[in-house]
C-alpha cells in the first residue's frame, strides 16, 4: 500500500493541476439586509442592524461582508432600482451606509454592494422617461436609447400599453426592463454611480448580477462588456474587487475571467447536484471530489476561485446535504469548500443550519439570532421552519455549527495558503483525499477523510509534522513516523 501511494504522489507532483487566488478577503458573508438584523423595532432589518452585529460577524471570522442590493427600490429585494445613488428608506439612509462602511473597515472587514447593472426597475426615472417619450411620440428623446425598444415583438419582449411599441426584459414578470448596455449614456452614468460608491462612500467593490444577461446567449459580448466594466473601475478606484455571477458551466464561466473581473461565483460546485454534494453523496466519495479538483483546476488554473455552497437564489446547503438531522455533514461540507481554495462565500444563516427551498422568500427568511430578536419574514414565504438552534444558543455550545464555522474561517485566514495557495492533488482513494498548497515559500499538506465513520490512514514524508487539525470530534489525527492518521471527517494540516 504504501509504494502505491507514493508512486501515485510522485505521478500527480509530475502533472500537477494549479490553482490560486489573491484577494484580501477569505471568508465573504452574504447579507439579506430585509431580514437580517432589526434596529429600530418596525420589523424590517436595516443597514444599522448590519452594524450592531458587526461584532458577531467579525466574531465568526467573517472579514468581508456582501450586502444584497440595498437601493432605493418598490420589491422587497431591490433588484429593480429606482435609483442607483441611494439607499432605500427601509434600510436607513445614506449616513446610515457610510456609517457601516466605516465600521466595516475599523473591524477588517470588506463590504461589496449588488450591483445590478442589466437592468433597472420600471420605476427608474430614466425608463419613465423614455415611456413618456414613446407615448407622446418624442422619438429623439436620449432616454429611449437606455434600453432596448422596438415596434415589433421579439424574445423577453414586453408591449407597452397603448402603444405598438416593445421593451425587453430578460426577468419576465419582475418589472426589470434590460438596460442597453451599447449606449455610452449609458456608461456615462455607471462611470458616475461606480464613482459615487467606490470614492464617495467607500466601499471595497461590487458583487455584479446577472452577467450572463447582459446580452443573454452571447458570452463574447458579455465578456467584453465586462470587460470595459472592469477597466473602468480599475480607472476609478484601482483595487477595487468584482465578483461576477456567471450561472453556468465551468467552460464558459472560464471565458468570462478573460474580462479581467477578480472572480466568478463557482456554481458547478454548489447546489444539490452540485460537485460536492455529489461527492459527499457517493460512495467513493474523495476520489470523486478529486476528479472534479482535476477539471476545475485544469480548466481555470491561476485564478481567484469563489466557491459556495448556496446563495438567495438557491435552496439551502443544509436542504441540498439531507443534513437536517446531521450537523457533522454540514460541518464537512463546509470545509471540503474552503479546501478547494480562493475566495469563499457563505450565505447568511449557513453558520447556523437554516433551511428554505422553493418560492425565493423562503430562502430568504429572517435570520434566527433568538426565538425574541428577528425580523418580520419576507413577503411571499410559504413555509418558515428553523431546523437549528438559535444563533445564541449555538454559541454556547462549542460544539455547535456556528463554533465549527468560526474555527473553520480562523484556520483558513491563519493558514493563507488554503485560500490563495497553489493546489496539487498528491493522492486519492476512496475516502481520503491530500492535497498541496503552496504560497510563494510556503507549502502545507492538507489531509481529508471523507469518510463519516472510520479513521483513514496514509503514508506522508517523514520529515512532516502537525502544525494544525479540525475535526467533528474530539479525536484528533495522529502522525507516527509516516503514518498518518486522520478521523471521520476530519482534516490534518501538515507543514
Amino acid at each position: 500500500m504504501r509504494k502505491i501511494v507514493l508512486l501515485l504522489m510522485l505521478a500527480f507532483l509530475m502533472f500537477p493541476f494549479y490553482a490560486s487566488a489573491e484577494t484580501e478577503s477569505y471568508n465573504w458573508y452574504e447579507i439579506f439586509v430585509r431580514s437580517y438584523q432589526d434596529s429600530d423595532g418596525n420589523g424590517i432589518g436595516d443597514l444599522q442592524g448590519v452594524r450592531d452585529r458587526l461584532d458577531d460577524i467579525a466574531w465568526m471570522g467573517f472579514d468581508g461582508i456582501w450586502l444584497m442590493p440595498v437601493m432605493e427600490s418598490p420589491s422587497y429585494h431591490k433588484y429593480d432600482v429606482t435609483d442607483y445613488m441611494t439607499i432605500d428608506e427601509e434600510y436607513g439612509t445614506m449616513e446610515d451606509m457610510r456609517a457601516l462602511v466605516d465600521a466595516c473597515h475599523e473591524h477588517g472587514i470588506e463590504i461589496i454592494l449588488d450591483l445590478p447593472l442589466n437592468h433597472t426597475g420600471t420605476g427608474h426615472p430614466w425608463f419613465k422617461e423614455a415611456l413618456h417619450a414613446i407615448q407622446s411620440n418624442d422619438l429623439e428623446n436620449p432616454y429611449l436609447d437606455y434600453y432596448h425598444f422596438a415596434q415589433s415583438s421579439f424574445s423577453h419582449a414586453v408591449p407597452i400599453d397603448g402603444t405598438n411599441w416593445f421593451y425587453e426584459e430578460q426577468f419576465s414578470g419582475g418589472g426589470m426592463p434590460d438596460l442597453n448596455l451599447d449606449s455610452e449614456a449609458v456608461w456615462d452614468e455607471i462611470r458616475h454611480i461606480l464613482s459615487f460608491w467606490l470614492n464617495d462612500i467607500g466601499v471595497d467593490g461590487f458583487r455584479l448580477d446577472a452577467v450572463t444577461s447582459f446580452e443573454t446567449g452571447n458570452t463574447d459580448k458579455n465578456v467584453a462588456l465586462l470587460t470595459r466594466l472592469k477597466h473602468e473601475m480599475d480607472a476609478i478606484h484601482p483595487g477595487a474587487f468584482c465578483v461576477g455571477e456567471a450561472w453556468t458551466n465551468l467552460q464558459e464561466i472560464a471565458k468570462y475571467y478573460t474580462s479581467g473581473i477578480d472572480a466568478f461565483f463557482l456554481f458547478p460546485v454548489s447546489q444539490a447536484e452540485g460537485w460536492l454534494c455529489r461527492s459527499v453523496r457517493a460512495r467513493t466519495p474523495a476520489s470523486k471530489f478529486a476528479g472534479y479538483l482535476e477539471e476545475l483546476y485544469k480548466v481555470l488554473p491561476d485564478v481567484t476561485l469563489a466557491p459556495f455552497l448556496g446563495n438567495h437564489d438557491t435552496g439551502r446547503a443544509i436542504g441540498s446535504l439531507q443534513a437536517r438531522s446531521r450537523p457533522e455533514l454540514a460541518k464537512f461540507a463546509e470545509l471540503v469548500l474552503r479546501c478547494v481554495g480562493g475566495t469563499s462565500f457563505t450565505y447568511y444563516g449557513e453558520e447556523i443550519g437554516m433551511v428554505g427551498s422553493g418560492d425565493d422568500p423562503n430562502k430568504r427568511l429572517a435570520m434566527y439570532w433568538n426565538d425574541h430578536d428577528m425580523t418580520q419574514q419576507p413577503p411571499g414565504v410559504t413555509k418558515v421552519e428553523y431546523a437549528y438552534p438559535s444563533f445564541d444558543q449555538q454559541k454556547e455550545d462549542s460544539h455547535s455549527l456556528l463554533h465549527y464555522i468560526r474555527r473553520l474561517n480562523l484556520l483558513v485566514k491563519n493558514w493563507p495558503e488554503i485560500a490563495r495557495g497553489k493546489t496539487k492533488i498528491l493522492y486519492s482513494d476512496s475516502h481520503l483525499l491530500l492535497l498541496e498548497k503552496q504560497m510563494d515559500a510556503s507549502r502545507i499538506l492538507l489531509a481529508l477523510n471523507f469518510s463519516s465513520g472510520d479513521s483513514k490512514t496514509t503514508t506522508v514524508d517523514a520529515s512532516l509534522e502537525i502544525k494544525d487539525s479540525l475535526c467533528i470530534s474530539d479525536e484528533l489525527p495522529i502522525l507516527n513516523g509516516d503514518t498518518l492518521c486522520v478521523p471521520p471527517y476530519g482534516l490534518a494540516v501538515l507543514q
